[in-house]
């Protein structure tokens, strides 16, 4: 699931290398928070005008936890 998240935020982006992931743990509800890490100036393309990018990203993401029996969230910072 990390890689996957990788994969799709450095497509979006100009410079792959100031992409990041880290992952908490699930919490007491059972939800692994993934948080992406992007540069500041590339914030833009990874959110998308009202945030439909980032929203995209969201929804493949989910799908695929649920495919994979699991709960996800992912935050943008």
């Amino acid at each position: 699931m990390k890689e996957l998240l990788e994969m799709i935020a450095k497509g979006l982006v100009e410079n792959p290398d100031s992409v990041s992931v880290s992952v908490d743990e699930p919490n007491e509800r059972g939800i692994t928070v993934y948080h992406l890490h992007v540069d500041e100036s590339e914030m833009g393309r990874v959110i998308g005008k009202q945030g439909r990018i980032a929203k995209a990203i969201r929804t493949v993401i989910k799908a695929r936890a649920t495919k994979d029996g699991s709960k996800v969230q992912v935050d943008i910072d």
